[in-house]
């Protein structure tokens, strides 16, 4: 870390606090805030438990250009941060009932071409296998508001760069491109998806090293944030996992943990967990009583993360079987079992395309099997998909997707087509019978859609 002498300057707050300072571009500074679960802003006065935080310093690459500095473009106002608004959060002009009825109307949208594709590659007609006035063949929902409007983020991501007024320390979000090396930094006072503590991360001077960063956190200002975990991690790359440059614990608690559905839950630093924990949990629940799980149900829980939700309905199911590609999370899911008292659980690390057709062949055709599949935008494996359609005691899919599109929407409708051998997809299609929009993200256009499949 020698020669890493930039100044960023950060106020002391109570949230748990995961800052990560990139030096692949000069200048470039993002940082990252998370507050546990349960924080509210009627209680500032308390501390934080159960939180970590990581401090990531890139190094550049030899040989790698250096971003073009823009000319100054005026000073910093409420036109530019408005700007800023309307690109991360494009819907927060309007009210919280107004977005919800937009997000509803978009997922329909998305529903209405994904049936009528399905039902034309099944020989049907559009125009006369559903009413004009309805469009839906399988029940939509209205959609499940976010218990939290305002400050729903327990994570956030801020830049330190150069601004409109020239600031070469401005602390916020990008606007623009780097083609077109327009790029400025502008302050987040009007997201309205963000903590207020988390806009005020970065207000007091702070040297990214290790032992000054330690110091502030133990014995200095950021001692009132209530930390019990101090991870480093020092890498080459914008992006990188445990297993590329593995976490250095500087203090504290090598986990966070979480309260939901009536589980205590292990988070690794590199786990995935939703950014809305009590919108996580009105997802989850959803999940749940979709998949119609009972004592009988082996319950099948495809890129299942940290396992939430396979073990939130361990209760009321024979068996959860879990497979995930990240091993700290599938630990994670282990750890939560264990000390849930859960012990009807496995958790299998690894591509889900190499593992799932091998655990469907050790299980008994007979055997119902209810399958959850909860993955990346990127979608599932077509192997994956042909597993599934092609292992008749999977009689319910439930099918959670963060955007219903590209990859995601071909895995849809490769479940519900005809058989069709060339694509090795030899069982019986899916129905998609039910729909249903969760809110986890307001003042953006994004929403979770929950769909069931039954055959």
């Amino acid at each position: 870390m020698a020669g890493l002498k930039r100044r960023v300057p950060l106020h002391s707050l109570r949230y748990f606090i995961s800052m990560v300072g990139l030096f692949s571009k000069p200048g470039l500074l993002p940082w990252y805030a998370r507050n546990p679960p349960g924080w509210s802003q009627l209680f500032l006065g308390t501390v934080c438990k159960g939180d970590f935080t990581r401090v990531i310093a890139t190094k550049c690459q030899k040989g790698q250009k250096s971003q073009k500095k823009p000319s100054h473009l005026g000073p910093l106002d409420g036109s530019w941060q408005e700007r800023l608004a309307d690109v991360v959060t494009p819907l927060w002009r309007l009210s919280y009932e107004e977005q919800l009825k937009v997000k509803f109307a978009a997922q329909k949208k998305i529903l209405q071409r994904l049936e009528s594709y399905i039902q034309m590659l099944n020989g049907v007609s559009v125009t006369t296998a559903v009413p004009k006035s309805e469009r839906l063949s399988c029940l939509l929902h209205p959609i499940i508001p976010s218990p939290v409007i305002n400050g729903y983020r327990n994570k956030s991501t801020f830049s330190v760069n150069r601004g409109p007024d020239g600031n070469p320390k401005t602390v916020g979000f990008y606007l623009g491109t780097w083609r077109d090396g327009n790029v400025v930094c502008v302050q987040s006072n009007h997201l309205k998806n963000i903590p207020e503590k988390h806009s005020q991360v970065a207000q007091e001077e702070l040297h990214v090293q290790k032992e000054i960063v330690k110091e502030f956190f133990i014995r200095g200002p950021g001692a009132a944030c209530g930390l019990t975990s101090l991870y480093f991690q020092e890498s080459t790359m914008t992006r990188c996992s445990h297993q590329q440059s593995p976490y250095q614990l500087l203090f504290g608690e090598p986990y966070i943990f979480e309260e939901l559905l009536s589980l205590k839950i292990r988070i690794s630093p590199d786990a995935f967990f939703q950014i809305n924990t009590a919108g996580a949990e009105m997802l989850y629940r959803t999940v749940g009583e979709l998949t119609g799980v009972n004592s009988d149900t082996i319950l099948l829980d495809i890129c299942c993360g940290t396992g939430v939700i396979g073990l939130s309905l361990a209760q009321h199911t024979s068996r959860v079987l879990g497979i995930e590609l990240l091993e700290q999370a599938v630990e994670d899911a282990r750890w939560t079992a264990a000390f849930n008292g859960i012990t009807n659980s496995e958790f299998h690390t690894g591509q889900a395309e190499k593992i799932l057709p091998g655990l469907l062949k050790s299980k008994e055709d007979g055997q119902s099997i209810v399958a959850v599949v909860n993955p990346a935008r990127a979608g599932l494996h077509y192997k994956v998909i042909q597993a599934i359609r092609n292992f008749r005691a999977i009689h319910t899919l439930v099918f959670v997707s963060c955007k219903l599109h590209g990859e995601s929407t071909r895995n849809v409708i490769e479940l519900c087509c005809p058989p069709d051998p060339a694509k090795k997809l030899l069982g019986e299609p899916f129905v998609l019978q039910q729909a249903v929009p969760v809110d986890l993200f307001p003042h953006t256009p994004h929403c979770e859609l929950v769909l069931l499949f039954t055959r």
